[in-house]
């Protein structure tokens, strides 16, 4: 067993050294023949055979190998790689001619535990029939594969098996490696200098600082900027509301509506409460007089695009209509219920997190008392560890200085001895700087003789180039502009050549350019007719548009002239009760007969009458509102039935 052993190590080694990226097959196996002519010929045959295949079936061992650390022997070190593609390399290719016996003495003298897992995952049958099997064929034959080396291996399955259960049983009975017998490394202190321990500083003087000036006062008192402010917005305030009282005392005859003209308000009203136009741009009636704003191209497209997508939508909805598209009423009603739920949800929910951030801030200030009494536990803790760290750094400190004292007695008697040899030291050192000051005195003579050479050699040549300078050379080249330069290029051509082809050039780009124009003039001209067309046919869907609306307002003018039903909703007839209990309260309150003052000089309020006028023309401009408010109320819900009928 120990022969074989030797043997893979051998091997082991030769594999080791082998780089594929450097060194060729052919040269290594010499190299190694070489250095094992000291063994017996019988081992050195032994070696170099196995040491060739696992080189030549490089790629198919590694397959294995791979897939072994992988899956398998991922505790196993990598160093051991090598040992795994020989034992793989000898089941694969030399089991039948070695025979089972000498395989497994080479097996046995490896590593139980890693040969156990090596062999049991190479000898699977469903590894080899499946992935490994598919891997080498990806590299050979599949045919060949199957034949020489998957049927072989499967064959000897039982015996590898046997194997197998051996070593198991070998792992089993052998004792676990004891901690006592490893070597176990004891760590040694560094031989370090005690550094000398640092004196007490001296406390620095406490500086005295200057007296503050006290704060003045004026920091605490408003600013009399913010003062003048207010006073002077208060006497904008009080201006204004005198020309408002001024304006509404003034006002023009015109302005107070009278009885007789009730019908001219009402019209008024209806004008300034009049339907929009659902689904229909803004339309704008120029009078005879006005001219009307010219529109670009982008308004015209827009609004003509605009006509059409109403068109479409109108049709749409047609369509709908026929189909029996029904109300959204009742869904609408639904999606408000829903949503006051919804509301009532989330007012719970935002109660809820209100209660919640108060409880957490009574907890987080609960949290807080606990932690300061730690912090002050800690603190107090920290203090008396450190009064014990103080008296032992005092104890420490004044051992220290009997070892410093000790050492400088010790070092004191070192330097004498050391002044001796450092003499010695000086006379080496001059001897030796003497003789290096002789050696670069000799190279700088050479190199300045080397440089002497050098020049003379280039004074040489720059004669020789001027001598050639000097020469009469010949200047100025007669060019012939027909004439073809003939240097074999394609397209090679005279200059007057060139020139009457970028003639013929400029006047081609000349004609393109014209006919570019005629057609960009072409293009414009039917734009302008298309858009010419377009505004015709948005003049024709503003007219009719226009007189859709007057018809309308027609219908809406006759229906709000005839006798309507009064409204009964709820709030407006409170709001009226309420107008007129406040309208019997004010004229009960003027009907009243004025208390007697007493006798003496009577002052009249110069503003009594006009505040009186001004209440009353507030009063008749709210019933007018509230006149307004029902007139579009009433007509709301007549337009509401109509829509339903």
């Amino acid at each position: 067993m120990a022969y074989y052993r030797k043997c893979i190590e051998t091997v082991i080694e030769q594999l080791n050294k082998f780089k594929p990226e450097k060194d060729s097959r052919e040269q290594f196996l010499e190299a190694a023949s070489a250095t094992l002519q000291t063994l017996s010929p019988q081992k050195q045959a032994f070696i170099l055979e196995v040491l060739s295949g696992c080189l030549e079936y490089q790629k198919l061992l590694a397959v294995v190998v791979d897939a072994f650390y992988v899956r398998a022997g991922w505790l196993c070190p990598r160093a051991d790689y090598n040992l795994f593609e020989v034992i793989c390399y000898l089941a694969t290719f030399q089991l039948e001619e070695l025979g089972f016996q000498l395989f497994c003495d080479i097996v046995r003298a490896q590593p139980v535990d890693k040969m156990h897992k090596f062999l049991g995952f190479f000898f699977n049958p469903l590894n080899l029939c499946s992935w490994i099997k598919d891997e080498w064929s990806l590299i050979y034959e599949t045919t060949h594969v199957r034949e020489n080396w998957i049927d072989p291996l499967m064959r000897w399955q039982p015996e590898v098996q046997e194997l197998i259960h051996q070593l198991e049983e070998v792992m089993a009975i052998q004792p676990p490696l004891s901690k006592s017998k490893a070597k176990v490394t004891e760590p040694k202190e560094f031989n370090l200098t005690v550094p000398r321990p640092r004196a007490i500083p001296v406390p620095e003087p406490v500086p005295v600082v200057a007296k503050s000036k006290p704060i003045p006062r004026s920091t605490y008192q408003p600013p009399k900027e913010r003062q003048l402010l207010e006073m002077t917005k208060r006497f904008n305030r009080w201006k204004a509301e005198e020309l408002l009282l001024k304006a509404n005392i003034e006002e023009m005859r015109c302005a107070v509506p009278r009885p007789c003209l009730l019908q001219a308000s009402k019209k008024k009203l209806q004008l300034q409460f009049m339907p929009r136009i659902l689904k229909t741009p803004k339309l704008t009636f120029y009078k005879p007089n006005e001219v009307p704003v010219k529109l670009n191209t982008a308004a015209i497209l827009r609004e003509g695009s605009l006509y059409q997508r109403q068109v479409e939508k109108e049709l749409q909805r047609v369509d709908k209509l026929v189909d029996g598209a029904g109300d959204f009423s009742e869904f609408l009603e639904w999606q408000k219920e829903m949503q006051a739920k919804d509301r009532e949800e989330e007012l719970a929910a935002s109660a809820c997190r209100r209660l919640q951030g108060k409880l957490s801030r009574e907890e987080a200030i609960l949290a807080r008392q606990h932690l300061t009494q730690e912090n002050k536990q800690k603190a107090d803790q920290k203090k008396e560890e450190m009064a014990e760290l103080k008296q032992q750094c005092a104890e420490r400190r004044l051992q220290e200085e009997r070892s410093m004292k000790e050492l400088v007695e010790q070092v004191t008697e070192v330097q004498k001895n050391v002044k001796l040899a450092q003499m010695k030291l000086l006379k080496s050192r001059r001897q030796i700087v003497q003789e290096v000051i002789e050696e670069s005195r000799e190279l700088l003579q050479r190199t300045i003789q080397a440089a002497k050479e050098e020049q003379k050699e280039r004074c040489e040549l720059v004669s020789q180039l001027r001598a050639l300078e000097t020469q009469p050379m010949r200047k100025g080249k007669l060019v012939d502009l027909t004439q073809i330069p003939g240097y074999g290029l394609e397209g090679e051509m005279s200059v007057v050549e060139l020139r009457e082809r970028l003639a013929l050039l400029k006047e081609t780009q000349r004609r393109e350019e014209e006919e570019k124009r005629d057609q960009i003039i072409q293009g414009k001209r039917a734009r302008s007719q298309e858009l010419q067309n377009m505004v015709e046919q948005i003049s024709l869907c503003r007219a009719a548009m226009g007189r859709s609306a007057a018809l309308r307002w027609e219908e809406k003018k006759a229906r709000s002239a005839a006798p309507g039903t009064p409204s009964r909703d709820e709030r407006v007839l409170e709001l009226q009760r309420k107008i007129q209990e406040k309208v019997a309260e004010r004229r009960r309150a003027q009907a009243a007969p004025k208390p007697v003052s007493a006798p003496g000089p009577a002052r009249p309020k110069p503003w009594a009458h006009l505040e009186e006028r001004h209440w009353q023309e507030l009063q008749r401009s709210r019933e007018r509102r509230l006149r307004a408010l029902l007139l579009s109320s009433s007509a709301g819900g007549h337009g509401r039935r109509l829509e339903a009928a």
